[in-house]
């Protein structure tokens, strides 16, 4: 692919990606302009939203909100919700890692032994029907005896440990699906070049599973975001994105934008995860283009 038709791709993707936003937003103000104030009700269930401000501010309302001070001459609630993501993002950043590199070393080890695959991979994958509503809790217990050497086991490690705790699993099946991605007559190659299982892993099985490692660690992200945000509701961790999440539902009667802001913070939250990926896999993707 040239520079040219590189760059375009680009902006195709950028245009896409503001045109699903604008989309989103006409439909918001569409369903909230035609839209029944009760919701629309079929056969005595509601299967569509209320419409009214209570339930469906204004786009421009929740935007606003950003602006305006959190309390009387406190700071305004873009900084606060900058401030609570910034304080999330250490948790995701160390779950992130954390899962990620358990999941590269589960997939090696499964696809090094095919035994240790068949007895793991349904275990793995039983992993994630754990609710984390119910694990939160046990992992914030557990954590509170804890300590790494001279220093005691802080809240934000438990959220850490419940956002790796969903990230792993997708790159342990995405990297496993990689690794097992070469074709036969590649390996049969690596084996005539009297080449071990260590020099097939780094010079075969490795560049073939890059197609799959992005995206699983795309996946990671947005996992490790959910989980940190469940972790910092359910363990009642301060100063994240999820506690203010819970803090500011409290007033989603009388100021229903105010909530909108937090979700949205959290929503910003996942997608710069997603980008940071993103721009490795763009930097890995120029370099092996460059050395061949």
């Amino acid at each position: 692919m040239s520079p040219g038709e590189a760059w375009r791709r680009r902006a195709r993707v950028a245009l896409g990606a503001v045109g699903a936003l604008a989309v989103g937003v006409l439909l918001w103000e569409g369903y909230k302009a035609v839209g029944d104030p009760d919701g629309t009700v079929v056969a005595g269930v509601r299967i569509l939203p209320r419409a009214d401000d209570s339930a469906m501010p204004h786009v421009v309302d929740i935007l606003g909100r950003f602006a305006d001070p959190e309390l009387a001459g406190g700071d305004p609630i873009g900084l606060v919700v900058l401030s609570a993501c910034l304080f999330t993002l250490r948790s995701v950043a160390v779950g992130f890692g954390l899962g990620a590199a358990v999941g590269l070393l589960l997939a090696v080890l499964m696809q090094r032994l095919r035994v240790v695959e068949r007895g793991l991979l349904p275990y793995v994958v039983l992993s994630q029907t754990v609710p984390l509503i119910a694990l939160a809790p046990v992992i914030a217990g557990w954590g509170g005896g804890l300590s790494l050497g001279p220093y005691p086991w802080q809240p934000w490690m438990s959220v850490a440990t419940i956002a790796s705790y969903l990230a792993f699993f997708p790159v342990a099946v995405g990297m496993l699906r990689g690794l097992q991605s070469p074709a036969p007559i590649a390996e049969e190659l690596m084996h005539s070049y009297a080449a071990g299982w260590w020099r097939t892993l780094v010079k075969l099985r490795l560049p073939a599973s890059m197609p799959y490692l992005f995206p699983a660690l795309r996946l990671a992200g947005a996992a490790a975001v959910v989980g940190a945000v469940v972790g910092e509701i359910s363990t009642g961790t301060r100063g994240g994105i999820g506690r203010l999440v819970i803090e500011y539902s409290r007033e989603a009667t009388s100021d229903p934008a105010k909530v909108y802001t937090a979700m949205i913070g959290a929503a910003l939250l996942g997608l710069v995860v997603a980008a940071v990926v993103g721009v490795l896999e763009f930097l890995l993707s120029r370099q092996r283009k460059a050395y061949p």
